[in-house]
């Protein structure tokens, strides 16, 4: 995300809510203590969520959990997912049938550097080199696909999912839960990476780790962040990665 929206998260967080930007361990970021206007969310405080750029679709927010290898298209990883994600978004806030998946369904997306290889999932990949990856399929392995084509791939994988998960109260809420599989399993590729781990606090490849507290980012906070970069990445491990900006000319 970009300086000015986070920037523009914590205003909204100090004029609406309790004046913090919280960070979870699924990557998201949160605004809690909204006050309540008939039972839902006030119109002023959903005009400014929206105006900061990170609510494109009102009615598939919920399902956008989309985890990524924070310092994709930084430093390391075999590809930059930054446009596979991007991709995946689009996709998925496009398809009003996709609004139906649970909110808790997750997607994850490691770039070949292992450190989200571990990490649980509905639907996934893992690259292997910078054309292909193995997609993830609840706690087994898909088939190996292109890079480029690997968005739609796991799109039809959702809707597969939605198609056999049950309706009502036995409804399944994650792939691991069916009673049949999305797909016939594959293998593990031999070119899978090994998994690597949590990334951790302070200087890091691309630029720093900063961990974020329990009580979430307040107005300073987010100033000292912002300072050092135009961008930031949140990521898994509750914290905030700051790019190393390169220096022009």
């Amino acid at each position: 995300m970009s300086s000015t929206q986070l920037r523009a998260l914590i205003d909204v967080a100090e004029t609406h809510a309790d004046g913090h930007v919280h960070v979870t361990a699924r990557a998201n970021l949160q605004v809690r203590g909204f006050r309540s206007s008939r039972g839902g969310l006030h119109p002023d405080a959903l005009t400014a969520l929206e105006s900061t750029g990170l609510l494109p679709a009102r009615t598939h927010e919920l399902v956008r959990n989309i985890m990524v290898s924070p310092q994709t298209g930084l430093s390391g990883g075999r590809a930059d997912l930054r446009a596979v994600a991007a991709e995946l978004d689009r996709l998925l806030c496009a398809d009003q049938r996709l609004a139906e998946l649970p909110g808790r369904f997750l997607f994850v997306l490691d770039d070949g550097r292992g450190d989200l290889r571990d990490r649980s999932c509905d639907l996934g990949l893992v690259v292997l080199d910078d054309e292909v990856a193995q997609l993830r399929v609840g706690d087994g392995w898909g088939p190996v696909v292109q890079l480029a084509g690997a968005p739609g791939r796991i799109i039809d994988l959702a809707h597969e999912f939605l198609r056999v998960r049950g309706e009502g109260p036995t409804a399944r809420w994650h792939v691991v839960e069916l009673d049949r599989a999305l797909v016939e399993p594959s293998l593990e590729d031999p070119r899978l990476p090994r998994a690597t781990g949590p990334l951790p606090y302070g200087a890091v490849a691309g630029g720093q780790h900063v961990p974020v507290a329990s009580g979430g980012l307040d107005r300073g906070d987010v100033e000292d962040l912002i300072c050092h970069s135009s961008e930031v990445v949140v990521t898994p491990w509750r914290g905030v990665l700051v790019p190393q900006e390169v220096p022009h000319g």
